[in-house]
Parts: structure tokens; sequence; C-alpha cells
């Protein structure tokens, strides 16, 4: 590709690559339910490990098959349970550190946030102490908040992450120097920021980081995008 990202190039890179990973496994953000942003929350823990995303999935369903995916029953889950669902998910790496993270994650979010994530964004005073909250749960770090929060944008009000560094990777691959500007500019009809960046983030993890620019859904040159 030689310069930047075109309109055409763009909805080409929506298409097949801008679907929320949210909506990938099966969870509806859309309407700010308290389960499902707790699934979410829950896959988010899951990535933010540095695992492929193919076990973070397939541990996640391991979850959903178990019937672990609330607060309640994640915090009384036996030990050993959640142990076999990181084995069945080929999650066995972080095991032990993983399980003890979602579970006191859990507890943590029932006795600070009566369960609910909606009412920790309600008492965060704005985007940066949002994130905080987040953090102050065991585990979660920059890049956990940043895969959850993603995917809020505009819909939680204060949900407004920096964009993940891989995301930029391909987004300085393509020639786009600005994101949110250039959406804003270049906006596709029936997509928003987030299937940008959800978009962005695959091909940084799968081509830019990897040195296959060549390969990549927008075949392109870094050389040529930033020159």
């Amino acid at each position: 590709m030689d310069g930047r990202l075109t309109r055409e190039e763009l909805s080409l890179l929506l298409a097949g690559h801008g679907r929320l990973y949210s909506e990938q496994l099966g969870i509806r953000l859309d309407g700010l339910d308290r389960d499902q942003l707790f699934r979410w929350f829950l896959a988010s823990l899951l990535f933010g490990a540095r695992i492929f995303e193919s076990v973070a999935s397939r541990t996640y369903e391991a979850f959903v098959d178990h019937r672990l995916v609330t607060p309640s029953s994640l915090a009384k889950a036996d030990f050993l349970e959640l142990l076999q669902i990181m084995a069945e998910g080929g999650y066995v790496r972080y095991d032990n550190i993983t399980s003890r993270k979602v579970q006191q994650a859990a507890a943590k979010l029932i006795a600070e946030y009566g369960g609910d994530l909606n009412n920790l964004h309600a008492a965060a005073s704005g985007p940066r102490d949002l994130e905080a909250r987040l953090q102050a749960f065991k585990g979660v770090g920059q890049t956990t908040a940043g895969i959850f929060l993603r995917e809020l944008r505009g819909l939680w009000l204060k949900a407004d992450p920096p964009l993940g560094g891989i995301a930029l990777l391909a987004a300085g691959h393509l020639g786009v120097d600005d994101p949110p500007g250039f959406w804003r500019a270049n906006a596709v009809a029936g997509y928003d920021f987030r299937h940008f960046e959800a978009a962005l983030t695959r091909v940084g993890r799968g081509y830019c980081r990897r040195g296959r620019c060549e390969r990549a859904p927008i075949p392109h040159s870094p050389e040529a995008a930033s020159g």
C-alpha cells in the first residue's frame, strides 16, 4: 500500500476484521446488562495474559459450559473446578494465577460494587478514575483494563481508554497517524470506532507485529506508510 488507508480499504478491513471481540464470544454489551458486562470482564481477564487468543476464547467457553459466568457463581466456585476449566481451554501456563485472579475479582466486585460493573462506572469520577478502579482488581493492569473498556466506548460515558499499542502499530503501518480523527472523517455506515479499533488490533497482532505486512488483509509496507 502506498500512503494512507483509503475509504475502500477501510470498508474491506472492517468487513473482514472489524467484528467486536465481545460479539465473537456471543456477548451483547449494547444494553449494558450486568450479566453481559461481567461476561466481558471475565473474558478480558483471560485475554489480558500473554496467551493465544484462541486459548482465551476456548477457556471463556469452558466457563460458560460450567455455568460459572456470574460474580456469585465464580466467587463460590470450587478452586479445583476453576483449574479444570483452565485445563479444558488449554489455558495452562497461568492456570493457578488466573483462577485466583478471576475468583478474587468476582468477590471484590460483589463486596465493593454490589456485583454490578455499572456501579463501578457510576462511582468513577472520569475516564482515568474508571481505569484506576478497574486496575485496583488483582491482576488487572493497563492492558486488561484497555481490552475491557475499548468495547464499551460510546456505551459507558467514561469509557475512553488510550488506543492499544498493537492497534497503534497497525495504524502507523497503514498510514493513519490519528485513528480517532481518521475515523471521524471516514466513518463507515454500520460500524463505529470500536470496530475500527478491533480491526486494527487483529491486523497488528496477526501481521504487523510478526513482520508479515505484505500478507495482511490490506497489504502494505511500513516504510511506504511512514514515508
